[in-house]
């Protein structure tokens, strides 16, 4: 299964949801936000309590401690009730006149139409969708596997103002970069081969913009983009915290984008003074979000969600089990005795990991040996040969790995001068299941490695992807070619939700908006992505604020040579069990899935799996 199992046009809308593609990102796209897997980002600095109330230049209130139900006043109600009543009076005829009208959704905000609604309501054919929309599918005309719907275009005024950083022609939207040359940054990710420059990043991003509003409904706006570059370290909290007040005081957007990488400075200080952050810095606790509702928001799942799936797969694949992968021949005959090796970053991680253990203990599992360690250089090394000693002692067997991309170099290494050869299971660590990484690590010791991980299988890049995109748009490479798959998440993300929101673009809207959406479709090659109440997560963990829902079974072979995901051809590849087979909450089987079969499993398709090969479309001119 090393390439498609055969290429098919995406027909007809019986898969539509209405938001599209959020399983656009990637989470390699995203890890370099949330680096620190535990969540939290080591920043010491003290948080101010949020603000009660918003900027008195917004329209309406963008209030941190928003409740889900709070009420509008008296005279918006009126208006939101007269705009529903128009509504549904035009969109939605009579039974006798439209059969299938009983079944029209109640739930879409004021404003809102998209395709398949439209021909539920018999009013598609009064709607002129526009060049953009491929009217046999209800879907837009883009090469993207489950293509978003086609909405319908605003049809009079908009609101103008509707919240902060929000006209009537315009979002006000800032997006933050890292500084230039950032060591630390650097030092994480300097085996990623990456010359782009902030200039490029810049340039890439507006053309992505350009590329979204030609399709996506934005209601007569256009995102006003400040593109602004940090002034400190990733880990800066003193610095992240100033450009955040810059940020607020300067520009007062309607959202910010990114932030820097180590700290939660920059994202507390944001929504403390009223701004939304989409993943402005790393995961931080639900508790956190729901105290600054509904202005902080997160591509990937958090800690608690992942600690849920990750005992899953433990307790139901592995536990109980020999450690037949493992390169010490005893160890393979013996059922498995587990270690924890962690990256620590502050209590928040203490505590993730102290939850970890206590879920897999529902499963019998016990841990044998647990090590902490920090991503510090100067005493790497010591602490790697610590860490490999106690393993050995100790006998275990299978040692489950969280953390860094750096770290598992000296890790492995140790390992081997240790002569120690167990299994290592990849258990939500952040971009070591890139295959640009994992070909630094010791391959002696990587050739035992296989896990979870919330990526999904690759498909050639050449067609897929926001390079690709990018290249089909505009008929040229992006600026920051190497780079854009770390940029695109966030136009992503906002375009498709904006068009569920509507003309009344404001806080509170964004989340009735991700609220009622679909979650997005999983496949082979797409992650599903759902906000708000979906019932995927136990009921204590209520109303979820992170996208990501679901992960994939993956190992690693050392001697398959690929591309890896910067287009490098060499030695080592993950590949992704069951072809990419995705599992939620509940799903992970307690049969074995098979590992370490190159036949059953799926390294990169070169051609699109069966089912989810995009549509062929010429791309339409900008603005079209």
């Amino acid at each position: 299964m090393g390439s498609a199992q055969g290429e098919a046009e995406n027909t007809g809308a019986s898969t539509l949801k209405k938001w599209g593609p959020l399983g656009l990102i990637v989470a390699v796209a995203i890890v370099v936000i949330i680096i620190v897997a535990s969540g939290g980002g080591g920043d010491d600095d003290t948080v101010s309590e949020p603000n009660s109330s918003s900027s008195s230049n917004s329209s309406q209130s963008a209030s941190s401690d928003t409740s889900e139900d709070q009420s509008p006043s008296a005279s918006e109600e009126e208006t939101s009730e007269s705009s529903e009543t128009e509504t549904t009076e035009e969109a939605t005829p009579a039974v006798d006149e439209c059969p299938t009208s009983g079944d029209a959704r109640d739930d879409l905000l004021p404003g809102v139409m998209f395709y398949e609604e439209a021909v539920t309501r018999c009013i598609v054919d009064d709607i002129d969708w526009g060049e953009r929309c491929d009217e046999e599918t209800g879907q837009l005309k883009l090469p993207t596997s489950n293509p978003p719907a086609c909405f319908a275009p605003l049809e009079g005024d908009n609101g103008g103002s509707t919240a902060r950083g929000v006209t009537e022609d315009s979002i006000t939207i800032v997006y933050w970069r890292w500084m230039e040359n950032d060591f630390i940054l650097d030092y994480i990710t300097g085996p990623i081969s990456n010359d782009d420059t902030n200039a490029d990043a810049e340039a890439s991003l507006r053309g992505m913009l350009e590329y979204y509003e030609t399709y996506y409904e934005t209601y007569g706006r256009s995102i006003n983009l400040i593109f602004y570059e940090g002034t400190g370290l990733i880990n800066d909290a003193v610095s992240a915290r100033a450009d955040a007040v810059k940020i607020a005081e300067e520009y007062d957007p309607f959202m910010v984008w990114n932030g820097p990488t180590l700290t939660n400075a920059f994202e507390d200080e944001l929504v403390s003074r009223g701004i939304a952050c989409l993943s402005c810095g790393p995961s931080q606790s639900i508790e956190y979000y729901r105290e600054n509702d509904p202005l902080a928001w997160a591509f990937g799942m958090s800690s608690v969600q992942a600690n849920l799936l990750a005992s899953e797969y433990v307790g139901n694949q592995l536990a109980g089990r020999n450690a037949i992968y493992a390169g010490d021949a005893d160890y393979q005959n013996q059922p498995r005795v587990f270690g924890r090796l962690w990256i620590e970053s502050g209590e928040a991680s203490v505590e993730n990991e102290a939850g970890f253990e206590d879920n897999l203990a529902g499963y019998g599992v016990d841990i044998t040996e647990s090590v902490a360690f920090t991503l510090d250089p100067a005493t790497l090394q010591e602490q790697a040969s610590s860490a490999i000693a106690k393993f050995k002692a100790a006998g275990v067997t299978t040692v489950m790995f969280s953390g860094d991309p750096i770290s598992p170099r000296d890790f492995t290494r140790e390992a081997t001068a240790q002569g120690y050869y167990p299994e290592w299971v990849h258990i939500g660590s952040v971009l070591a299941d890139t295959n640009i990484f994992a070909r630094t690590y010791d391959q002696e010791q990587w050739s035992n490695a296989f896990g979870i991980t919330t990526l999904t299988a690759r498909v050639d890049p050449t067609v897929s992807g926001a390079p690709f995109r990018y290249r089909w748009f505009f008929g040229e490479p992006a600026p920051a070619d190497d780079s854009l798959g770390v940029i695109d998440p966030w136009p992503a993300t906002f375009y498709p939700i904006i068009q569920g929101i509507g003309p009344d673009l404001t806080y509170e809207n964004w989340k009735i908006a991700l609220d009622t959406a679909d979650p997005t479709p999983s496949g082979l090659t797409s992650a599903s992505f759902s906000w708000g109440h979906t019932g995927r997560w136990p009921a204590e963990l209520e109303y979820d604020f992170f996208g990501g829902d679901d992960i994939t079974v993956f190992w690693w072979d050392s001697t398959k040579e690929g591309l890896d995901e910067a287009d490098t051809l060499a030695e080592g590849m993950y590949f992704f069990a069951d072809g990419g087979q995705r599992y939620l909450l509940g799903e992970v089987p307690e049969e074995d899935i098979v590992l370490f079969d190159r036949e059953t499993a799926s390294d990169i398709y070169m051609e699109w799996p069966e089912g989810e090969a995009p549509n062929s479309y010429e791309p339409l001119p900008s603005g079209g």
